[in-house]
């Protein structure tokens, strides 16, 4: 089937002439640019008013940990209650409180403990909206379009997620930053007006799901966050999706932070300039393969693009730790984005097809939450083994990822997944 990118062009830009989804990728976009926003305007105000990376990392961790454990319950009232919402109340949620901060700010009022009350009640708030956003998308467009919409809100929110902190630090740098905290609360509240304009499909149930009787009370919370967990582990589908999603994550939080830096700084000699040059390839060949899955369309046999994708970084870690040539490195980079961002729009295209909404933020949270855990982790294993040899610790990494796609191939009924 040989597809080019100009012949599939209706394709894939066919989601964006519907109005819904237009408004969700709006949305979508402007809430992860005040994302990136967020970050650098947490960051610098912090170091301003303290002048300690210690305590940037107190506030920064504020806002992680309720983000990370709130996310199943998120997810869990996603599938109870509208997706649609729970992103509008949290969109307005954030504006209200990013322009608190900003308004404090420029008054002067700002304390350190009042920015760690802020951020970790815009982490608790962000818990609720970031498992909505991606379990929406089955209800705004048909399931047909299910790819080419996953490509097209991809290239979004990462175009968003360079943009953010390049344009927060940006006005940082113009004005002062307790006003990027108020263009932020625009940004949010621009997102929640967008959703509100969105008309969602009716949910669809599973087969063999039969209404509980009218005398039995609904299952508790708990109950209900105990089943996503349930239905995600015990389908070897699911199960595979989730761990290379894991795996993944690992390799972003450690390698692509810590070891960038490492590898720009320490083997290349090339400094800031270069590990800028590494992170806009990551991020370009990220879209790259984002747009081409989404022209090519179709539903190929996903279990192999994931023992795949899993095989390639393992074989650009490996090289990474390797090769001495910036110009080998930067190309080793590019390709390893391609196929994350190829292989990630039919990962999440087939969770949405093939998981009944009533579960599907359930499951949605549950990678999430995994995704939380295994960055820190991440960046812990891969700031020891940096310091013996960056060689060491991306060839840890090309290990974990080699025995995992080995544990996809094992599988007849993952190998078979479209």
């Amino acid at each position: 089937m040989a597809t080019t990118l100009a012949g599939a062009e209706p394709r894939l830009w066919a989601p964006a002439r519907q109005r819904p989804f237009q408004l969700l990728w709006l949305g979508q976009s402007l809430s992860l640019l005040g994302d990136g926003f967020s970050v650098v305007a947490f960051s610098w105000l912090t170091l301003g008013l303290t002048g300690s990376t210690l305590t940037l990392g107190y506030v920064l961790a504020f806002q992680a940990v309720p983000r990370a454990l709130l996310t199943l319950v998120g997810g869990t009232l996603g599938d109870a209650w509208s997706t649609r919402t729970l992103m509008i109340v949290s969109s307005w949620i954030r504006a209200v409180l990013m322009a608190a901060v900003g308004l404090a700010g420029l008054g002067g009022h700002l304390t350190v403990w009042m920015l760690c009350a802020a951020a970790a009640l815009f982490g608790a708030v962000d818990a609720f909206f970031q498992p909505a956003r991606v379990s929406i998308l089955p209800s705004v467009v048909d399931k047909g379009m299910l790819t080419q919409a996953n490509a097209l809100l991809g290239a979004g929110s990462r175009t968003a997620a360079v943009l953010g902190p390049a344009v927060g630090g940006a006005v940082i740098a113009v004005t002062e930053a307790p006003v990027a905290f108020v263009v932020d609360a625009v940004c949010f509240a621009l997102c929640g007006w967008c959703v509100a304009g969105i008309r969602t499909a009716n949910r669809t149930k599973r087969v063999d799901e039969s209404p509980a009787p009218a005398a039995e009370a609904p299952p508790s919370l708990g109950a209900r966050i105990r089943e996503g967990v349930v239905y995600t582990l015990r389908d070897s589908r699911l199960r595979t999706i989730v761990a290379l999603d894991t795996a993944v994550n690992f390799c972003y939080a450690g390698p692509f932070t810590v070891g960038f830096a490492t590898l720009a700084d320490q083997v290349l000699r090339g400094g800031s300039a270069t590990l800028g040059i590494l992170n806009g390839s990551l991020a370009g060949g990220a879209m790259l393969g984002t747009l081409a899955g989404g022209a090519l369309g179709g539903r190929p046999r996903v279990g192999m693009l994931v023992a795949a994708l899993a095989g390639w970084l393992g074989a650009g870690m490996a090289m990474l730790g390797l090769v001495h040539s910036t110009p080998a490195v930067v190309g080793t980079v590019l390709a390893m984005g391609f196929a994350i961002g190829f292989q990630g729009v039919f990962g999440l295209s087939w969770i949405q097809r093939n998981i009944p909404q009533n579960v599907l933020s359930r499951v949605i949270s549950v990678d999430m939450v995994l995704g939380y855990a295994a960055a820190p982790l991440s960046l812990i294993v891969c700031g020891a083994l940096a310091r013996v040899s960056t060689a060491a610790m991306f060839g840890l990494v090309a290990a974990v990822l080699a025995v995992t796609a080995l544990m996809v191939l094992t599988s007849r009924e993952v190998r078979a997944m479209r």
